[in-house]
């Protein structure tokens, strides 16, 4: 599905299944929407790094197949992960010791706003990027 362009209503929104090629893929439809609205390169790298976290820690913690929503927002966009599981992510302290742990920070640094919105079958973990 391709947005339109400059839309400030576009939505793309796929299905990914719960496997690692899923956040290649979901950099790609980022990537792809962003550029088709016109957003900067700064605010697409960031996006696609939030992305990768969020559907990896799908991967990782949910359950089901995961769906991303990714919207055109004033000054930037809305990222959106559903996945199956009503088990919501830890912001942990970083552990220089550990090669893992950091995603939530991660998207906490590079997001104006961040958060989760509990649904039936399920949660959305969600962030707001703007340039």
């Amino acid at each position: 599905m391709r947005p339109v362009l400059n839309d400030p209503l576009a939505e793309v929104r796929v299905i990914l299944t719960a496997e690692g090629g899923s956040c290649a893929r979901a950099r790609q439809v980022v990537r792809e929407a962003a550029a088709s609205w016109g957003l900067s390169e700064d605010l697409v790298d960031d996006a696609q790094l939030v992305v990768t976290e969020l559907v990896s820690n799908g991967i990782d913690h949910g359950e089901g197949p995961i769906t991303l929503t990714v919207s055109r927002k004033a000054g930037g966009m809305l990222v959106e992960v559903h996945d199956e599981s009503s088990e919501l992510p830890q912001l942990r302290p970083v552990d220089p010791s550990s090669p893992r742990g950091r995603g939530m920070q991660l998207v906490r640094a590079l997001s104006v706003n961040w958060g989760t919105t509990p649904q039936s079958g399920g949660k959305v973990v969600w962030a707001q990027l703007e340039a």
